[in-house]
């Protein structure tokens, strides 16, 4: 297990650009310009942010969790990371981080995983990849589904087993916590403030989390 990895910022709220909560389960798409930083702040506690990245001006280069990892030979993301995109660029490097750690393996939920991991009866459920679909189709400028690729969980908690599997374990946010990085080029976010009720990674109560830009 990594240990924690906590850096607190300086920027004051009161100055950010840009101030919005995000309720539990909805999914949001926002432009953020070079040398702008962007702060993720879990409001309740355990609240996971599935979140991916994409150049503003070119859509096709995006988030790379393979790129990222190799980049900064661990698993765990936290202050000092930098967030790779699939051409090797930097899209982002993380500045603060109050919780210590986030996951970038355990992916996004989807009714397919739900029904897989769960039971049959859960496909129905409300989930990350519809929030997804749903964001990017209220933004138009010619993203489909083929653009959702592997994603950052802020705040979420994937311990890697001794054997090499994958666990969904209690978090290790809590309230007020945050994660802010500083964008290295043009970029587009998308984000599905998860909506998962079966496994602990938001302590099975989706809560609202506040993003914020700064110039």
């Amino acid at each position: 297990m990594s240990t924690l990895n906590y850096t607190e910022s300086h920027l004051n709220p009161a100055h950010a650009v840009y101030d919005y909560t995000l309720p539990a389960g909805a999914g949001w798409m926002h432009e953020i310009r070079r040398g702008q930083t962007f702060r993720i702040v879990d409001l309740e506690g355990n609240q996971a942010v599935d979140t991916l990245f994409y150049s503003a001006l070119d859509k096709s280069e995006r988030y790379s969790a393979q790129d990222t990892i190799r980049v900064q030979g661990g698993i765990y993301l936290t202050t000092g990371t930098k967030l790779i995109s699939t051409e090797g660029n930097e899209l982002a490097v993380i500045t603060a981080d109050t919780c210590g750690r986030h996951d970038t393996l355990g992916g996004a939920c989807a009714a397919e995983s739900n029904q897989v991991r769960y039971a049959i009866e859960k496909r129905g459920m409300h989930n990350c990849r519809d929030s997804f679909l749903l964001a990017i189709s209220q933004w138009g400028d010619g993203y489909t589904k083929r653009d959702l690729t592997h994603n950052i969980n802020f705040f979420m908690n994937v311990p890697v087993t001794a054997e090499g599997d994958l666990a969904f374990a209690d978090g290790v946010s809590a309230g007020g916590r945050y994660v802010e990085m500083r964008a290295e080029m043009d970029l587009v976010c998308l984000i599905s403030n998860c909506p998962q009720l079966n496994n602990p990674c938001n302590a099975y109560n989706p809560t609202p989390v506040r993003l914020l830009i700064w110039n």
